[in-house]
């Protein structure tokens, strides 16, 4: 049995694994080169975006497109150029032809002078300083398109045709540059027609035989990619165009990704931002994980077969210590416990049973601890109508004893003096009575404490100014120590827990001595002290002085006052505020506290 549990886990886990890795080797191999290149794509159109913004933001007298183009490359391996509404490389004056039309040429041309960069035609890396075709004075002859006013050589040959340099990209499709076979002279025709024009060189802008290029000249293909483009640009329509401004291309095995956007120059005309990169490094990754995958793979079956065994022994050999544990519980045998090495179902499984042992032990525990409870429960409740009995027997007493005396007719001339007596009497029992039901609902579980904020400073001044009387009439000293503090609790409570503070501080501190009331602010809480001085509470009764109808004297002697509730009262409020509270013995006398949360000020 224990073999064929083994077995079955062995098996299970060993197909999960070779499952997870099958899965894992296929989606490298087929999503990988996917996400891959997205995320290429998605890299670079974002550096392109910041590559447009630093290129117009340039002013004219600090623009150096090629410190920009080497720039780019070298951060993001990416080729990147700003091409003219016409698809001319931008900033291309210093690799280019300066030339005069002749007036013979075509009238509307005649004289005008022409810059042609020379980076567009097929033998470009040749054409350098000292060029016998292109030097100073040369005639030429320009085979180009016309747009409106403007001219776009695509080919340039010397007068006799004996060196011609192109454009190849636009001499293949010289066919659709002709809208018919004579050409036209309407320079409003949507079709740009061919112009053949004559001039004569007047200056050259060529790099000297040794000096370095520009620096996106040095890449072929890129150039290549941007005469194709320009092509698309002037021949096609719109829409046309537009489908080639981006797309994936191949040379040499190697796959590049072009991207074109549309902006405005410095000067608010149409321009485009032309990049290429490779895509060559996600080929490689995707050859070289699944090389390395040949060899992993192998290394990795020999792993999982062994951790599926020794996994499969691991889950079995718990179950058997289980087995043993929960025939222990059933004979009520609590001592032993089983070890948690594992943070999966086998160890919550043992956590569990730990738990259910414990359980079990607490409760036969509690029930112990409720009998002895249930006898607490009943000293206080026997208390609790003793203390009541007390109370009210003592009021009672008096009353009785001032009704048969008025009944009698004794003592006629002190008759108000006994009203008065009874009528103190009954305000006491209607006092005791309110502390009584209002600890009732504090006690019952459902008061719900409603807070709001308000100054901890101003309710304890108040609080001073209703017992001043009390306070004066003992000839005591009230120092008090406050700041400007607002608190989030329940004002009316707080005042009342206040109220009983200082009147038990009045009621116990001997003639002449002083009551001091302070504050101590905190991080996130403010703690109220109220000290009466010249007594102590004995520390057997410390704790004792929070329970209901208890009084520091054992007479329980009505002189003191109070109801002996006071404090059982504050205890309750304090607790459903969730605050901390207590009482302990100084150096002078007995220090009460309790601390409240302070409102939280929003930050900036």
């Amino acid at each position: 049995m224990k073999k064929g549990i083994v077995f079955k886990l062995f098996v299970l886990t060993t197909a999960l694994c070779i499952l997870i890795l099958a899965t894992i080797f296929f989606g490298q191999t087929v999503f990988f080169k996917q996400y891959y290149v997205h995320q290429k794509v998605k890299n670079v159109k974002a550096s392109l975006e910041t590559f447009a913004q630093n290129y117009v933001n340039q002013d004219n007298h600090s623009l150096d497109i090629g410190r920009l183009e080497q720039e780019f490359y070298r951060e993001h391996n990416t080729w990147v150029t700003v091409l003219d509404e016409f698809g001319n490389v931008k900033e291309s004056s210093d690799d280019s032809i300066e030339v005069t039309i002749n007036e013979v040429s075509h009238d509307n041309f005649a004289a005008k002078t022409i810059i042609i960069p020379l980076y567009s035609f097929s033998d470009f890396e040749e054409i350098r300083q000292g060029n016998e075709f292109l030097r100073k004075g040369n005639d030429i002859v320009i085979q180009g398109l016309r747009k409106g006013t403007e001219v776009i050589p695509y080919i340039i040959s010397t007068d006799n045709f004996a060196v011609t340099w192109e454009n190849n990209r636009l001499a293949k499709k010289e066919h659709e540059l002709l809208p018919n076979e004579k050409g036209s002279e309407d320079l409003n025709n949507t079709k740009f027609p061919t112009l053949f024009l004559f001039g004569t060189i007047t200056k050259t802008m060529l790099p000297a035989k040794n000096e370095a290029t520009r620096f996106i000249y040095t890449n072929h293909l890129f150039l290549d990619r941007i005469k194709a483009f320009q092509a698309d640009l002037l021949l096609k329509n719109e829409e046309e165009a537009a489908a080639t401004l981006e797309g994936t291309y191949e040379e040499n095995d190697i796959k590049y990704k072009q991207f074109v956007t549309a902006i405005k120059d410095q000067e608010g005309k149409d321009a485009y931002i032309f990049a290429m990169t490779s895509l060559q490094p996600v080929d490689e990754a995707i050859r070289m994980i699944q090389d390395y995958y040949l060899y992993i793979i192998v290394f990795v079956l020999v792993l999982i077969l062994l951790a599926s065994f020794y996994f499969s022994k691991g889950i079995a050999s718990p179950l058997l210590r289980i087995n043993q544990m929960t025939k222990k519980i059933t004979e009520l045998d609590f001592s032993e416990k089983l070890p948690i090495t594992t943070k999966d179902e086998i160890g919550d499984l043992s956590r569990n049973i730990n738990e259910l042992s414990d359980t079990l032990n607490s409760y036969i525990q509690k029930l112990q601890q409720d009998i002895e409870k249930e006898k607490q429960l009943e000293n206080t409740r026997k208390e609790f109508i003793s203390g009541v009995s007390h109370e009210l027997k003592t009021p009672l007493s008096v009353i009785q004893s001032c009704l048969s005396i008025l009944k009698d007719g004794v003592a006629n001339h002190k008759r108000d003096y006994y009203f008065s007596a009874m009528e103190n009497e009954v305000k006491r029992m209607d006092l005791l009575i309110v502390d009584m039901l209002e600890l009732a609902k504090y006690e019952s579980g459902t008061y719900k404490m409603k807070l709001d904020t308000f100054r901890i400073d101003t309710v304890i001044e108040q609080s001073c100014e209703k017992l001043y009387n009390d306070i004066a009439h003992k000839q005591l000293s009230l120092n008090v120590s406050l700041a400007p503090i607002e608190v989030v609790a329940n004002k009316l409570r707080i005042e009342q827990v206040i109220v009983n503070f200082i009147n038990n501080a009045i009621r116990y501190t001997p003639e002449g001595n002083s009551i001091n009331i302070s504050m101590t602010e905190e991080q996130e809480s403010v703690k109220v002290c109220i000290e009466n001085t010249g007594v102590h509470i004995p520390s057997v009764q410390i704790e004792k002085i929070w329970d209901r109808f208890y009084r520091g004297e054992v007479s329980r002697h009505r002189a003191s006052g109070g109801t002996g509730l006071g404090l059982a009262i504050s205890k309750k409020i304090l607790e459903l505020h969730g605050v901390s509270y207590g009482a302990n013995n100084t150096v002078d006398g007995v220090l009460f506290f309790f601390f409240l949360e302070k409102r939280k000020i929003p930050s900036k």
